[in-house]
């Protein structure tokens, strides 16, 4: 017995510290992907562009357009701003439409333009009292939150808002004595014909070219899509008791192993096509937007999808697609590990495909960037594109899973044939160990070590006074008695 239990608290050891190691190992994973978020914000690229003072409107010294500029300069001075970057209105052909389709195109996360000839319009709206003077067509922001609800609503929006507050609760203070200081009295200004080119003066019109929603969206990017890995998975668990009854049939010789392999191999891929269509119908079933018209690259456009109604199928072969990248992985090396080890890899393969595919990169630090060829990143980007109609990456992204899928056809077969050769060298170790083990106990009972005489001290002391009793009581006679009750103890003792 105390073999048993030195073997068995040697194998609960081992088994803490090895799960230990692993779940601080993949924890840290997730938990890294976050940490230096804020610290790297300015990783999200904001174009700044100044369209002020643009023909045929030179005479005017632009004041609006350096005035904002200021202000944002003050702002990434002070720290803790995304990534503002000042671009000449030469870069997009002077045309601040161009700026737009950038932001829609992925080439920055937003986009602040002041609009052109922003100072004369608002000049003239005093000078001449232009009652129809709308102080929102001096400047425009421009962001995209479909494409990472989370980055735009924690960091983007906050950002511009601050902006916002900033330029418009300065600018009255800095545009009055600007029109004094160019010969122009109270009693030109006005005042009571067009008193908002004088207070607030100028303000932000924002544009978000592709909304984010409905709610239900919000699975079908993020947390729904770890349910296709879970069920890719536990496919192996579920399918392999039954690919293994042809190696046992009743009534007619077993399959061929290289036969085994090809039927596993397309019962698994066509399990994957069924399986994901169930998934694809729950985001129909709730009323997920998958048949309207993809929308302007340049106007706000609220669920557009990008393939009409074509959605569905499109969508549908991406879960496709992507389960059979999680899945073939996971039946490679649920083969190659082996139980109960394989429970590590689901954690590890959750965790790496969370935390590199549900957050923004860009604030991750590099270390992560190996998330850009992970399938969960390309799936949740192509998600985004073909249901919001975002800027089209979807050949690279498939390009990408197609990849993992061809590597894991590859190993496919490698991973059965090891599996049948580890199955027959466990069974054949398995007896030795057990033959093994049983001369170690057959050794420790005749000649116990000192941690067994400690563990089995008190078993032993019981073991030896029955013996004792035993002997004792086996060479005694009972004595005659009148009593009953002797007589039954005698008995007993006999």
């Amino acid at each position: 017995m105390a073999g048993v239990r030195l073997h068995v608290l040697k194998l609960w050891l081992r088994t803490n510290a090895i799960l230990a190691v692993a779940i601080m190992g993949f924890l840290c994973l997730f938990w890294g992907a976050l940490f230096r978020q804020t610290d790297n914000i300015g990783a999200l690229s904001v174009w700044v562009v100044d369209f002020d003072g643009q023909a045929p409107f030179t005479s005017t010294t632009p004041f609006v357009g350096p005035f904002v500029k200021r202000a944002i300069q003050e702002i990434v001075d002070a720290g803790g701003a995304p990534g503002y970057t000042f671009a000449s209105p030469g870069d997009f052909d002077n045309d601040p439409l161009r700026v737009r389709k950038s932001v829609y195109d992925f080439h920055a996360w937003a986009a602040v333009v002041i609009n052109p000839n922003a100072t004369a319009l608002l000049e003239a709206a005093v000078r001449n009292g232009n009652s129809s003077y709308d102080p929102l067509g001096a400047c425009q922001i421009i962001y995209n939150s479909a494409r990472d609800q989370t980055t735009s609503s924690s960091y983007i929006v906050p950002s511009m808002t601050i902006l916002q507050k900033r330029v418009v609760s300065d600018f009255g203070r800095a545009w009055i004595p600007h029109l004094l200081d160019s010969n122009m009295t109270t009693s030109d200004m006005n005042i009571a014909t067009s008193p908002q080119a004088i207070s607030p003066g100028i303000e932000f019109s924002v544009y978000d070219l592709r909304p984010f929603g409905p709610p239900i969206a919000t699975p079908a990017v993020s947390i729904g899509l770890i349910y296709l890995i879970i069920i890719s998975f536990f496919s192996f668990t579920f399918f392999l008791p039954i690919h293994m009854k042809y190696l046992s049939p009743k009534g007619h010789p077993p399959l061929k192993f290289a036969q085994l392999i090809a039927w596993r191999y397309i019962a698994t891929v066509s399990s994957y096509f069924l399986l994901s269509l169930v998934y694809s119908f729950v985001s129909l079933a709730f009323q997920m937007p998958m048949d309207r018209p993809h929308g302007s690259h340049i106007w706000p456009t609220r669920n557009p999808n990008r393939y009409g109604r074509g959605t569905f199928v499109v969508y549908w072969m991406l879960n496709w697609v992507g389960m059979t990248a999680f899945g073939l992985a996971s039946e490679n090396m649920a083969m190659l590990l082996g139980t109960p080890w394989t429970a590590l890899w689901l954690i590890f393969w959750v965790i790496s495909n969370v935390a590199t595919g549900f957050y923004a990169l860009e604030l991750a630090p590099r270390f992560y960037y190996w998330g850009y060829a992970w399938p969960m990143h390309n799936i949740v980007e192509c998600t985004r594109a073909i249901l919001f109609d975002l800027h089209p990456r979807i050949g690279l992204n498939f390009g990408i899973l197609f990849a993992w899928c061809g590597i894991g056809t590859i190993l496919f077969p490698l991973c059965c044939y090891y599996m049948r050769w580890n199955t027959a060298r466990v069974k054949r170790n398995a007896a030795r160990a057990e033959e093994a083990w049983h001369q170690q106990m057959e050794k420790q009972n005749e000649t116990p070590t000192r941690l067994a005489r400690i563990t089995t001290l008190g078993s032993r002391r019981e073991g030896e006074t029955m013996r004792r009793r035993e002997t004792g009581n086996s060479g005694a006679l009972p004595r005659k008695t009148g009593s009953k009750m002797e007589k039954l103890r005698a008995f007993r003792i006999c």
